[in-house]
């Protein structure tokens, strides 16, 4: 297979045992909970994933909904028919659709807002067989709001185990349940996901409810990290050992087999005064896969595999989630603080309160104070430094690359769960100037000039540029951003650059004009 992506991507989600795993698993024939742990205790603990086609009989009489038929990404393209009195017509292919199954339980909210954050559309579970809404229900469609997905289906699944008049009843409540919110009039589907019934209904809301975004092929390829694993067995040979891979989904841009990429924040380590300091990972793609069929390129839409040269070891156990990757150059700033313009939720939800109703609301910022945030596929903790009115300055636990202007999700601690407290827009941000790796500066000598660099240094303003000396570094190393440029300087010879904080420095030694 040539190319992949460029489908779609779907969620699943909803209050835990409602059914999301079983849905996924008859419409793409996949099985998404895959770890022992989710096994024994039949829940989801990591974002499943999975890749279907959906199909349609080319003859218009075939009746609907029979007509759609969705099969794993496997499957051929032209497929024949199973609808009795049409088995000798073919099936044509309207389109590749990806799954993240995200997992319901309270106590795994951030692993939600993390597989969200890249999907197109939501399938919104609920179990017939139980009073609606349940908890984790209206936590998820508030994120749904958060994480501006406008293409909701709403199944109401395990219809098999009620009667007609309990199934009637739930839809009002359900009706009610969605007024006022993005998923005031979507789609109510009824189903049994373990008897495949109306599966063939969903394969045609999907079709005909869930636009295909536009997607941005030109610009610089950059997709967000999702899972990544480490595929080399215990005990492998050294020279069978085969580099990291990373999960996710394309936002923008082509990637391609032998491609020079990035990933960043990278490697996250503290200096010995305590600061925050990265250096992202370079490396090039080797393959790429949408589950086991091996792509040449891939574009946006749909969950990509990506091998790369990679020390496997950074990818191991998820290690790279919530990490970006794409063009060498190309990728936004990293941040250690966030300047943020929040919105709060009025009540705290998916928590059952008992007594008076204040115990519900959702109490204002306070400085000092621990949040978890999600932005893309990134949970990090966050102290809130400063508020005032709707605006908060949060220093953040980890670093993360991100563009000013997207949106985070704010969860406080309660009751020893993360609650979804609310959301953000970036206002600003410090950011940390992490050390990059320029490969075409090894063995030279240039005279180099860097300017621009007080457009991102804070104090320190050169506007002419900063010449910069020659002194000794084990790698030659760069950091270079949008705004600096490179160019010869007659004054001085320079090796290598490093570049930490906005202030120059290298081998203890400080360098400048």
């Amino acid at each position: 297979m040539r190319g992949g992506g460029g489908g779609g991507g779907r969620c699943t989600i909803g209050h835990v045992a409602h059914g999301k795993s079983t849905v996924v698993k008859a419409i793409s024939g996949v099985q998404t909970v895959r770890f022992k742990n989710e096994l024994e205790r039949n829940i989801t603990i990591k974002l499943g994933y999975a890749n279907a086609k959906i199909y349609k009989c080319e003859d218009d009489r075939c009746p609907r909904p029979m007509c759609y038929k969705a099969y794993g990404s496997g499957k051929e393209d032209t497929p024949a028919c199973d609808v009795p009195g049409f088995e000798n017509t073919r099936m044509k292919l309207l389109r590749h659709v990806s799954f993240v199954d995200c997992p319901g339980h309270d106590i795994l909210m951030a692993t939600m807002l993390n597989g969200a954050a890249i999907m197109d559309g939501a399938l919104l579970l609920i179990a017939a067989n139980e009073s609606c809404p349940q908890p984790q229900t209206s936590e998820h469609l508030a994120a749904v709001e958060i994480m501006r997905l406008q293409h909701l289906i709403i199944l109401q699944n395990k219809i098999d185990l009620i009667q007609e008049s309990a199934a009637m009843n739930q839809h009002e409540a359900i009706q009610k349940f969605i007024q006022g919110t993005i998923a005031e009039g979507a789609p109510v589907v009824p189903i049994s996901a373990q008897l495949k019934y109306n599966i063939d209904v969903i394969c045609e809301y999907i079709i005909k409810k869930i636009p295909i975004p536009e997607r941005n092929f030109t610009s610089p390829p950059n997709m967000i990290v999702i899972r990544s694993f480490d595929v080399n067995k215990p005990g492998s040979e050294v020279d069978e050992i085969r580099g990291g891979v990373a999960g996710g989904s394309i936002l923008r841009g082509v990637l391609r087999v032998n491609q020079n990429i990035e990933v960043r924040p990278g490697i996250v380590m503290k200096d010995e005064s305590g600061n925050i300091k990265c250096t992202p990972i370079y490396s090039r793609i080797v393959s790429l896969y949408a589950e086991q069929n091996e792509l040449q390129f891939a574009v946006p839409g749909g969950l990509i595999g990506v091998g790369t040269t990679m020390d496997p070891t950074l990818t191991r156990a998820d290690r790279l989630v919530g990490q970006v990757l794409g063009e060498i150059g190309s990728l936004p700033d990293v941040f250690v603080e966030l300047e943020i313009n929040f919105f709060l939720l009025r009540r705290l939800l998916g928590v059952r309160t008992k007594g008076t109703e204040k115990a519900g609301k959702v109490s204002k910022l306070t400085k000092g104070e621990i949040l978890m945030l999600n932005i893309g596929s990134m949970s990090t903790g966050a102290r809130v430094v400063a508020v005032k009115n709707d605006l908060a300055k949060l220093q953040l636990t980890a670093p993360v690359c991100t563009s000013k202007g997207e949106k985070v999700a704010l969860s406080r601690r309660v009751e020893k769960h993360w609650r979804l407290i609310g959301w953000g827009q970036i206002q600003a941000g410090f950011v940390i100037l992490a050390v990059l790796s320029w490969p075409w500066l090894v063995g030279e000598q240039p005279t180099t000039l860097v300017q621009g660099l007080h457009t991102r240094a804070g104090n320190v303003d050169y506007p002419g540029g900063i010449p910069v000396t020659t002194f000794p570094c084990p790698s030659p190393s760069l950091y270079l951003s949008a705004g600096i440029k490179i160019f010869p300087y007659p004054s001085c010879q320079v090796r290598a650059f490093l570049v930490l904080f906005g202030q120059w420095g290298g081998m203890g030694e400080n360098l400048g004009g």
